[in-house]
């Protein structure tokens, strides 16, 4: 048996007290807006590539997770000690049932259907048509499981288009770009992320699908290396400012597809591409839920 704590406290006192919670013993503690579905509600965070609108939201609410053995008062007299200027709402306590959270965690994610002949299966899933390509991958620390519309974008593209050249994949995250593109026949690929994490669950995932995969830090990128396809599923304002380097990439003939794009930012980034090289124009890809992939090839 579980207890689940919930009280609300002001906002500069939330994080630190989750902090002096875990600390005290606690297994878990998730933070989230006192207000929410009430007129006062506060959208905390902006959309993707904007800073939060703020730190935290004027009333937070911590529910908080402890074992049947910990002592509850005792739990959060340690905590409010650690932060002494926290003043506690009330406290409402209930229990939590025990439950595979394993199992539950699991049926989240369920065999994706990419396009017609390709599907991205968690590793506990028995591959829905034996005979498409199939790209295992389980949730994880980098991004990338193949569920957000940008990744799916992309994964369209290589589906349609089969690459058979070299393929560089700026910003891997989880390695699921590379990977498909290794599976499609692409002949050499590289994967490339700034998060060091990144690289050794790329690395797993490439080995778990018996790809082929090299994945570096940016620094290690061969400087004279041009690629037939360059991926790039960042965040829009990085691909601006990535444009001479993504743009220099490309081989002669080879193609470059971006993503993690808004709809109403695409004309932007085709502009500040084509003002860089107006030998490669871009153009939408494709479109999904307000997002959208754009791809151009080189002459």
């Amino acid at each position: 048996m579980l207890y689940e704590l919930a009280f609300t406290v002001a906002a500069e006192h939330a994080e630190a007290l989750g902090d002096a919670l875990l600390a005290a013993g606690a297994l878990a503690v998730s933070v989230e807006d006192a207000e929410t579905e009430t007129e006062a509600e506060q959208p905390l965070y902006g959309e993707p590539g904007l800073l939060p609108q703020r730190a935290a939201w004027r009333r937070s609410r911590l529910a908080v997770l402890v074992d049947a053995a910990t002592d509850r008062e005792q739990l959060l007299a340690a905590a409010t000690a650690q932060v002494v200027s926290a003043v506690l709402g009330t406290v409402d306590t209930r229990a939590v049932q025990d439950a595979d959270w394993v199992r539950l965690t699991q049926a989240q994610f369920q065999p994706s259907r990419i396009a017609e002949g390709l599907w991205i299966v968690p590793t506990w899933h028995t591959p829905p048509e034996p005979d498409a390509i199939c790209v295992r991958l389980d949730p994880g620390a980098a991004f990338g499981t193949g569920t957000h519309p940008t990744t799916r974008l992309c994964l369209r593209w290589l589906a349609r288009e089969r690459p058979r050249g070299a393929v560089l994949d700026y910003g891997c995250g989880s390695g699921i770009l590379a990977i498909a593109a290794a599976k499609l026949s692409a002949a050499a690929v590289v994967g490339c992320d700034i998060d060091p994490q990144a690289l050794p669950v790329a690395r797993a995932n490439a080995q778990l699908n018996g790809v082929s995969v090299s994945f570096v830090l940016p620094e290690a990128l061969d400087p004279q290396r041009r690629d037939d396809v360059v991926l790039a599923n960042i965040l829009a304002s990085s691909l601006k400012v990535l444009a001479p380097m993504l743009l220099a990439r490309v081989a002669p003939g080879g193609a470059l597809v971006l993503s993690g794009i808004l709809e109403r930012q695409a004309d932007e980034l085709t502009a500040a591409y084509a003002a860089h090289d107006p030998g490669l124009p871009l153009a939408v890809a494709g479109v999904e839920d307000g997002w959208v992939c754009l791809a151009g090839r080189r002459a």
